[in-house]
């Protein structure tokens, strides 16, 4: 008799899984043809499902669904993966790679609060931010990064509820030209703090959606102006939007 190859019988589980949970309630036919696998191999999988109540069968339409099961499974692993914990080994290699001090923000009502922060080491003059600190959103790498991902709406009532004034001459302090910088944000992946919200420190910054996929956290590379030129923008871009997209790959976006 020939054995059954346990990497194809876990495949076709979790097919199964992934086919309910995005099509939502069916019948055995339906799943069957859908799975493109015969009916006693399907029914043979919701049977080990039921039983171990990760799929529930309707008595009345006889039509197969995904437990609540996977909601507790599901929020035990939100409350496990602290975004903290789960950030730190990127944001330390990003600091590494560009010798420049790296922040992870979480918004917070019209601010952003520094929640881990990683020096690089060979530099002496570091800067004064730490955790636990805010800063506005209007007006930051890291605020506005966060706000390109809102909607216009939700962006005017920022807008409208901050206490809206230059910090320092670069500061914008008219909604229509951030809007329009907000729109260049949306079309380059990344914003800029040229001096905005403090003389003398430059940023580019990145959004972070939250596990349930809401604009969240954020994460900045931050230098004063003269570690901080064009040049090493060009430079620090790829490998911010790199760090991004290898988060959200572990946060499974």
């Amino acid at each position: 008799m020939e054995e059954k190859n346990p990497i194809q019988v876990s495949e076709r589980i979790f097919n199964t899984i992934e086919y309910l949970a995005q099509y939502g309630p069916m019948g055995l036919l339906e799943l069957s043809k859908g799975l493109n696998l015969n009916k006693t191999t399907v029914h043979r999988i919701l049977n080990s499902l039921i039983c171990m109540n990760y799929v529930k069968q309707d008595p009345e339409t006889l039509k197969y669904s995904l437990s609540f099961k996977f909601c507790g499974i599901a929020n035990q692993i939100l409350s496990q993966n602290n975004i903290i914990d789960l950030a730190r080994p990127y944001i330390k290699s990003l600091a590494e790679q560009t010798g420049e001090t790296v922040h992870l923000v979480e918004i917070d009502g019209m601010n952003a609060v520094y929640i881990d922060k990683v020096e690089a080491s060979q530099n002496v003059v570091r800067l004064v931010s730490m955790v636990g600190k805010t800063i506005p959103l209007f007006c930051s790498g890291v605020g506005k990064a966060l706000m390109a991902d809102m909607s216009d709406e939700k962006i005017k009532s920022i807008w409208e509820q901050s206490d809206i004034h230059k910090l320092t001459e670069y500061t914008i302090t008219d909604f229509n030209e951030f809007m329009h910088l907000i729109q260049e944000i949306r079309k380059n992946g990344y914003s800029l703090d040229n001096e905005e919200n403090e003389l003398g420190v430059r940023c580019i910054a990145v959004s972070l959606r939250s596990f349930q996929g809401k604009p969240k956290y954020a994460i900045s590379i931050s230098a004063p102006k003269d570690r901080m030129t064009d040049e090493d923008l060009k430079r620090f871009k790829p490998m911010i939007l790199d760090t991004k997209k290898r988060i959200l790959q572990e946060m499974g976006q």
